[in-house]
């Protein structure tokens, strides 16, 4: 392997690492409930970035775990639980949706949301879903060594996260334009019928 060969991989893994976070299941959900919880943009941002670095930072452990004990073990792996991950998608938001009924019938559409349970959940899902396909990437990069895989995961962070949040912002700008009555007192309602539909999509897509 040479150094064009490691610069051409650093490109792939950040044009893969940007592709992949237009996925639906990388945004709307963080759009959908930030705009059901009116979070600022601020912390909807702050949110967005924590998750994309959980994200990230599991699919390069992988990709570092390939090169140390084989590629096929842990591909299985990763495939594994990026498969489930729509499938968990799917049961956070049926799950969102029950409390948002049992919250709506309790409290009559008052709100009083529960701190941090949401986002310590979003953070999870995103740390559950890892990009397989970087994974082949860390490893033909070893061959050069680990600056070259440092590299490699450097460049699919910083693509990914940026795609993420500028896309999770773009996204929570459009929802917030979004002024129906009905949605201040079903919003939360909403925003889980929106992740179960999009897990849904992802899964039968396989996007």
């Amino acid at each position: 392997m040479n150094d064009h060969v490691t610069l051409a991989l650093m490109l792939t893994a950040g044009t893969v690492g940007a592709l992949h976070s237009l996925a639906p299941d990388h945004w709307v959900p963080f759009a959908a409930l930030a705009r059901a919880r009116n979070w600022t943009p601020l912390r909807t941002a702050r949110l967005a970035f924590l998750c994309a670095v959980g994200h990230v930072t599991v699919s390069a452990l992988l990709g570092v775990l390939a090169v140390i004990v084989g590629r096929r073990a842990v591909e299985a792996l990763g495939t594994t639980l990026a498969g489930a991950a729509p499938l968990i998608l799917i049961g956070f938001g049926l799950a969102y949706m029950l409390w948002a009924l049992h919250h709506l019938i309790a409290h009559g559409g008052h709100h009083h949301h529960r701190r941090g349970a949401t986002e310590w959940g979003l953070f999870l899902l995103f740390c559950a879903d890892p990009c397989v396909a970087l994974i082949p990437m860390i490893v033909a990069a070893s061959a050069k060594g680990w600056g070259a895989v440092g590299g490699v995961i450097a460049v699919y962070e910083l693509a990914t996260i940026a795609a993420i949040v500028i896309l999770v912002v773009t996204a929570h700008a459009g929802a917030r334009r979004l002024r129906f009555a009905w949605f201040d007192r079903y919003g939360d309602l909403v925003a889980g019928a929106a992740i179960v539909t999009v897990g849904t999509l992802v899964t039968v897509i396989g996007i």
